[in-house]
């Protein structure tokens, strides 16, 4: 397989499928006119030129630029169109641009751009905090949390920080580091390795849980760690989890990740999810109407990566079927998508985390209990299991032990009523919603 497929396999991680299929699939790398500073993709149509050249043209290039280690300029242009390539540097500044300046980061990343909430304010201001204090305050700096909750971004948003200023930043994965490792150690050239590594003003490292159980990198990574902090250089970490929390790794390094501070990332709340749906549509140039930025919110999981497939998903749809996007619409093009995420939310789950909400027992749920606060409950549940889940009205009568199917059609029916009506009942329902989409 050739760099420019290696790439598109790369993006293929990144994106939505339907996306994938319909665009990037169709890509064909030219590996006798692209150079290693450029590279030459064809597509089958305009349409597809228009589309990648819009939304992935810089991505593509960043991950050149990641497995490559250089900046590549990228064209995508019909098979039989002149290729010009597009540079965005002098060929001087190229040539005296060195690997240890090209931190990998994506320039898109900033802090203006990342969208601040109550489940990540305290990382959004620590780490704001150490870009205009570097070495100083919190270092290192640990941030953990869930996949496509924004560590990457922020991470990368004070890196980018850094570099305007001049600094020499390095960006990689522990992934990255373990194969730079593993190559330098095969080539007898591990001094060239800690040059790199051990010179840098500011190291930031993604996903640092991989460290777990390796010890010969270990024990590379905690000297490389000791010679930054010691001469007042910058660490910024990632992790999926907290440093106590990471199996396999020595007592040494995990009061070290401890030192300066550990800040978390939750999964956004609604309104945060909100904010960014609206962010991303701006960004993107997609139209969305309240009620369907609501819908999206309420339904999907707290990946902001897949609220960004939802958007190009929709605009794709959008576009190539030419009709505007309206909540049916919307409803119709995320059933498979949203069919797929609940195939593992039960009714006894959802059961569960609504009476532990509203402080009463699961089983008063599916007893024939009339108390208000019962009743109450029982609709909350019956509503979510209904819109969550893949389960039939006679099943959910069965669950709840009413009589039969009417009845679960006339509750359903009646909560209709209460969502327009009662604000904060509504409020309620998106809130669960949101919580067991969550965390499904």
């Amino acid at each position: 397989m050739n760099i420019g497929q290696e790439v598109l396999e790369s993006l293929k991680d990144e994106i939505t499928e339907i996306e994938y299929k319909r665009y990037i699939k169709h890509l064909s790398y030219d590996e006798k006119n692209s150079t290693s500073d450029h590279a030459v993709y064809y597509a089958p149509n305009a349409l597809v030129v228009n589309w990648i050249k819009n939304k992935y043209n810089a991505k593509i290039a960043h991950l050149f630029e990641v497995k490559t280690g250089s900046k590549v300029s990228v064209s995508i242009t019909l098979k039989n169109a002149a290729v010009t390539p597009e540079k965005s540097n002098s060929q001087n500044t190229k040539k005296t641009e060195t690997k240890q300046n090209s931190s990998l980061l994506n320039p898109s990343h900033t802090f203006d751009n990342f969208m601040v909430g109550g489940s990540n304010q305290f990382a959004y201001a620590a780490v704001k905090s150490v870009s205009e204090n570097p070495g100083k305050v919190y270092n290192p700096l640990f941030i953990y949390g869930g996949v496509g909750l924004g560590k990457t971004h922020l991470m990368q948003a004070a890196g980018n920080v850094f570099q305007n200023q001049g600094k020499v930043v390095i960006y990689i994965t522990l992934e990255q580091f373990l194969n730079d490792f593993t190559r330098h150690l095969r080539n007898k050239s591990m001094e060239n390795f800690r040059q790199k590594y051990r010179h840098c003003d500011i190291l930031l490292v993604d996903d640092i849980q991989f460290l777990s159980s390796k010890e010969l990198l270990q024990e590379e990574f905690f000297h490389t760690f000791e010679a930054l902090r010691g001469v007042g250089k910058q660490i910024i970490l990632t992790a999926d989890k907290h440093p106590k929390k990471i199996g396999g790794l020595e007592d040494r390094l995990q009061s070290r990740f401890e030192w300066g501070l550990v800040a978390d990332i939750q999964p956004p709340e609604l309104e945060t999810k909100i904010a960014i749906i609206k962010k991303k549509c701006e960004i993107n140039k997609v139209h969305l109407s309240e009620d369907i930025i609501n819908y999206i919110a309420t339904v999907i999981d707290s990946n902001v990566r897949e609220i960004e497939g939802i958007l190009s998903k929709l605009h794709a749809y959008s576009q190539l079927m030419h009709v505007d996007i309206d909540l049916e619409f919307t409803k119709n093009v995320l059933k498979d998508q949203l069919k797929e995420s609940r195939q593992n939310l039960t009714m006894d789950a959802i059961t569960e985390l609504v009476a532990k909400d509203l402080n009463i027992k699961p089983s008063e749920i599916k007893s024939k209990g009339r108390s208000k606060n019962i009743v109450y409950a029982r609709r909350i549940a019956i509503y979510i299991c209904r819109e969550l889940t893949q389960n039939t009205m006679p099943q959910l009568a069965q669950y709840f032990g009413m009589k039969d199917h009417t009845a679960i059609s006339h509750t359903i029916k009646k909560i209709n009523d209460l969502i327009k009506d009662d604000e904060d009942f509504k409020t309620k329902i998106d809130e669960l919603t949101n919580k067991i989409t969550a965390n499904p």
